[in-house]
């Protein structure tokens, strides 16, 4: 299939599809006349690529990742997958650390505000200047 019926049916632009060739993520034949063709099963892979970056991970990291699916029985691959995958999750663990201090932080911004605005709404009345 050409590009724009992958793009029609992965939902992915076809600006993301060129972007993933040129990260490795994803090949294509070429015709005679330089149209690029893809497999059916390159369906299924965009739709990996894409989960992969909705959980965040750059293309460096989905480029790891894949050689695991595409060679499955090998025990290297496997190791050096894992190993990627374990240092992503890192990664994730400390990102996911942070928001949850920088949201600490937020909190306790917010209760200080809205004691302040409670402050401001019961003060006394402002006195009235004479003319």
């Amino acid at each position: 299939m050409r590009i724009g019926e992958l793009s029609k049916r992965s939902g992915v632009s076809p600006r993301s599809l060129r972007y993933y060739e040129e990260q490795g993520l994803l090949t294509s034949s070429r015709s005679e006349a330089g149209q690029r063709h893809y497999s059916d099963a390159a369906v299924q892979r965009v739709s990996l690529i894409r989960q992969l970056f909705d959980a965040g991970m750059s293309s460096r990291v989905i480029a790891t990742v894949l050689p695991c699916v595409d060679v499955p029985d090998d025990l290297d691959v496997a190791e050096e997958t894992f190993t990627a995958m374990m240092r992503e999750r890192d990664r994730i663990d400390a990102a996911i650390a942070h928001l949850i201090e920088t949201r600490e932080a937020l909190d306790v911004l917010i209760r200080a505000n809205s004691r302040h605005r409670a402050e401001l709404s019961t003060g006394p009345a402002p006195v009235a200047q004479p003319s």
